[in-house]
């Protein structure tokens, strides 16, 4: 097997356990919540913690939009392998190639950044990038078999991750907020799990006691609500479905 067909098999098998990867950060990120002093000042302590979780929402919300515009068969969760039906170039995929993933860095750095260590951010960056890497190479030697010169004429002026937004063009649908209450409630509880189980394992370590910040424990809740009354809707309903989406 040549180099470039063992890239793309590395990437295909990536792609398929992508979500595997928060699970494979979690010693480093407890090992780092562990081993990060208190801050002396508690509002300024808060205000970290608002902004680690206002840069993950950002991230969050970059993958809403992208899933929000995106046609029927892309920007999607499944495991089976790359797919598309049509190579979507506008909207956030007229400024990147993968805002997705984009989306992805931007809520584990956010993550990552909660622990207050330098190392761990660091670490997640390399990991991240090491690890889809590989994913965006498989997937864009699907598109390039796909689309052919479609996708080499869209790719030779689109960045692969970092925006570039002199390219910007306006998407092509409009946007659906039920498509995105239909595949992002998961990666909005993940967030907020994380975020939750490192504020309790970082007092822990602190002080021995595991106890729930009731902030935290406040957000968890709702957001445990809004994530459970979405999966009953989408698979008990029909309400969250939209055609050609």
């Amino acid at each position: 097997m040549g180099l470039r067909e063992e890239l793309e098999a590395t990437g295909t098998w990536l792609f398929r356990h992508r979500g595997y990867l928060p699970l494979l950060l979690s010693p480093v990120l407890l090992a780092s919540a562990a081993s990060s002093d208190p801050m002396p000042d508690h509002r300024l302590e808060l205000a970290w913690e608002g902004a680690c979780l206002l840069l993950a929402l950002g991230g969050l919300a970059l993958r809403a939009a992208t899933i929000g515009f995106a046609p029927r068969a892309t920007s999607g969760r499944g495991t089976g392998g790359p797919r598309a039906e049509t190579l979507t170039t506008s909207g956030l995929y007229s400024v990147a190639r993968h805002p997705l993933y984009l989306g992805n860095y931007l809520m584990w750095l956010g993550v990552a950044l909660f622990t207050r260590t330098w190392w761990a951010p660091v670490l997640m960056s390399l990991a991240f990038w090491l690890y889809y890497e590989r994913i965006m190479f498989a997937e864009e030697e699907f598109l390039r078999r796909q689309f052919g010169d479609l996708y080499l004429s869209w790719a030779a002026v689109t960045p692969a991750f970092l925006p570039r937004l002199d390219r910007w063009r306006p998407p092509e649908a409009t946007f659906s907020a039920l498509t995105v209450l239909r595949r992002e409630p998961s990666s909005l509880l993940a967030l907020v799990a994380a975020f939750t189980a490192l504020e309790i394992w970082s007092d822990y370590a602190a002080t021995g006691t595991a106890t729930l910040d009731p902030v935290w424990g406040g957000i968890l809740a709702v957001t445990l609500v809004v994530c459970l009354a979405a999966r009953t809707v989408k698979h008990r309903t029909r309400l969250l479905h939209v055609e050609g989406r």
